[in-house]
């Protein structure tokens, strides 16, 4: 039954409620326009991904304005991460402070529960007028040859109902019906190609402050594991292993999940006499599997994709909800600059927002196989399909033309195999580093003497100095040639 109720017309309709959506809604509202959010699901509601990156918390979340809400939300604090992975099978510390004594203001991130995190976000998006529809399903866009000019979508009532805007934004996750609408269909990663298995334990064993609200991952035979302190009485547990163990997880997943907590010693110790959590959501044995995935485009014409429905990586350096609110953000920037008037051209600003998003998902992708190839062992099948050496030639090409050369600025990305020789280089770059750390002094970290690491989280400090300070430190360059640069307040681009 369709309703009676005409088109309504706003600037803006963002499809999901999650960080990125929450993000791209409340900064064009922000600038004054008009802005409607539909989301199927009503808040809170469950959500894995409970790791933040400092440039979420300091950054993103200081210039929409909610950091004051989180630092009062009770959310651990997490001063970076802790490791046994690589030739070292001792443990070492990955920091977000330059060095480890001296810590800045924003070297610390929070080790959220998605629910209340994702609900500060949506929460302030109404509170700036965000027109925000829970419990509401959108069902189809609506577009002609020219362009996309809203949505159809389905009110809490049952009522179906047509929303028009000058722009669509999809923020609605790895589930999206409606991302096919931008570049067709998802090119997944076969090196990522993983199956996790996770669930929550009702407390657990934390490291020796200040590290106690440190992720702990370590790598095992078949895989690697999570282990995320998110409160002194909860802790989120994951094993993350080849898709070819699929039949088994899915067949059985709580009784895999136990065998492979098992098969890890630290995790096992941690874990000791600790029941798993009983009370909803975090009753639940999950399943979550081919999650590493780009798209071919990121914007058309009236329409642009953002956080998990435009692209994912992989779990293991926590670059989900980063990705999704630095994408949101720099949706927000190029709607912003076609809304406010300001005579920039709509290619060019959605052309500046599908270069940088694709700049940081390539240099996290890249980081990250480096990362897994570094780890050495040769017994297991999971680690040795996870040698650089192993990566299809039709994957590294793919790659190349996701970047187009810019993860890496340098022009020997220019193929297959040059991309391959890049990967190595990296992954030895970065190894090197994790095995300076024992000998590190307490005026220097190491891991930001290496050019990929620091490469990989440079937009991320960006980000945490224009929030804590109004703007970067250094004066911002455009990312390519004739590209733009962000407004004072980051909420939109300008020419630099």
């Amino acid at each position: 039954m369709s309703s009676a109720e005409p088109p309504q017309d706003f600037d803006l309709i963002v499809v999901g409620g999650g960080p990125a959506g929450a993000t791209v809604s409340a900064a064009v509202a922000l600038h004054g326009h008009r802005v409607l959010l539909v989301e199927k699901e009503t808040f809170p509601r469950y959500q894995i991904g409970e790791s933040l990156l400092p440039s979420t918390v300091h950054g993103v979340c200081r210039i929409l304005g909610v950091e004051d809400e989180m630092a009062d939300a009770g959310f651990k604090p997490k001063r970076g991460g802790t490791f046994r992975w690589g030739r070292n099978r001792d443990p070492w510390q990955f920091s977000f402070a330059l060095s480890p004594r001296l810590a800045d203001p924003t070297s610390f991130a929070y080790q959220v529960e998605r629910s209340r995190f994702d609900a500060i976000l949506l929460d302030n998006a109404r509170r700036v007028g965000v027109d925000v529809r829970e419990g509401c399903r959108v069902t189809g866009v609506l577009a002609d040859e020219e362009r996309v000019r809203g949505v159809r979508w389905t009110g809490r009532d049952g009522e179906i109902r047509e929303a028009a805007a000058r722009y669509v934004v999809d923020a609605s996750g790895n589930g999206s019906r409606i991302h096919t609408h931008v570049g067709g269909k998802r090119i997944h990663s076969d090196f990522f190609r993983n199956i996790a298995v996770f669930g929550y334990f009702a407390g657990g064993a934390r490291l020796p402050a200040p590290n106690d609200g440190n992720i702990f991952c370590a790598a095992f035979d078949e895989g690697w594991i999570w282990y995320i302190p998110l409160r002194d009485d909860l802790t989120s547990v994951g094993a993350v292993v080849a898709r070819e163990h699929a039949e088994a997880v899915q067949g059985d997943p709580a009784t895999a999940w136990r065998r492979l907590i098992d098969a890890c010693p630290e995790v096992r110790g941690f874990l000791d006499g600790v029941p798993q959590a009983t009370r909803a959501p975090y009753d639940q044995v999950r399943v979550r599997k081919d999650w590493s995935y780009w798209k071919s485009q990121l914007w058309r014409p009236g329409m642009a994709l953002v956080g998990d429905a435009a692209c994912f990586v992989d779990p293991v350096l926590s670059s989900g909800v980063h990705l999704a609110t630095y994408g949101g953000l720099l949706a927000a920037r190029s709607v912003n600059g076609c809304l406010d008037g300001g005579g920039l051209d709509e290619t060019r600003l959605f052309a500046e927002f599908e270069a940088r998003y694709r700049h940081e998902y390539g240099l996290f992708h890249e980081f990250l196989v480096s990362f897994y190839d570094m780890h050495q062992d040769e017994r297991s099948y999971f680690w040795k399909a996870r040698k650089v050496t192993n990566v299809r030639t039709t994957e590294l090409e793919a790659f190349v033309e996701l970047v187009g050369g810019l993860a890496s600025g340098d022009a020997s990305l220019a193929g297959a195999v040059p991309a391959g020789e890049r990967l190595t280089a990296v992954a030895d770059d970065f190894e090197r580093a994790v095995r300076r750390l024992p000998e590190a002094d307490d005026l220097r970290n190491p891991l930001y003497e290496s050019e990929s690491f620091r490469q990989v989280f440079q937009e991320g400090t960006v980000l945490q100095e224009r929030g804590l300070f109004g703007g970067p430190l250094e004066t911002e360059s455009p990312l390519r040639p004739g590209g733009l640069v962000a407004s004072e307040d980051g909420l939109a681009w300008v020419e630099p």
